[in-house]
């Protein structure tokens, strides 16, 4: 059976691998990138089943990342990931689709938990 492919942009390298590893546990075929610019690059972008990423990149926020997608015609969820949430990135966040946002350090399951719902592998 074919793994859905999930796109996951955080810079941190040590937690990217450890959320990698968490979510191909739940079923998800990752990419994982540190830069924005990357995963807008990839061929499958658009035909993601979830995108999981982090308020703060380096070149493109995770805001950024998601509105070029939408431009693009993509429509699927979105989960956004920040160390500090502010009414003002949840609004933004908000504003363009993000399902959830989600405060770091993440806590159990609450990021697999929450891709799994928004993509119908509960």
């Amino acid at each position: 059976m074919e793994r859905p492919v999930l796109l996951l942009a955080e810079e941190d390298a040590g937690l990217r691998r450890s959320l990698q590893l968490l979510l191909r546990s739940r079923g998800f075929d990752v990419h994982a990138y540190a830069k924005g610019a990357a995963l807008l690059a990839d061929p499958q972008a658009d035909t993601a089943c979830c995108i999981v990423a982090d308020y703060h990149l380096e070149e493109l926020s995770g805001i950024e990342i998601l509105a070029r997608l939408r431009q693009r015609g993509w429509s699927g969820p979105a989960v956004l990931l920040t160390p500090f949430c502010t009414a003002d990135i949840r609004e933004s966040a908000s504003a363009q689709g993000f399902a959830h946002v989600l405060e770091k350090p993440i806590r159990d399951y609450t990021l697999g938990n929450a891709v799994a719902r928004l993509t119908g592998r509960a």
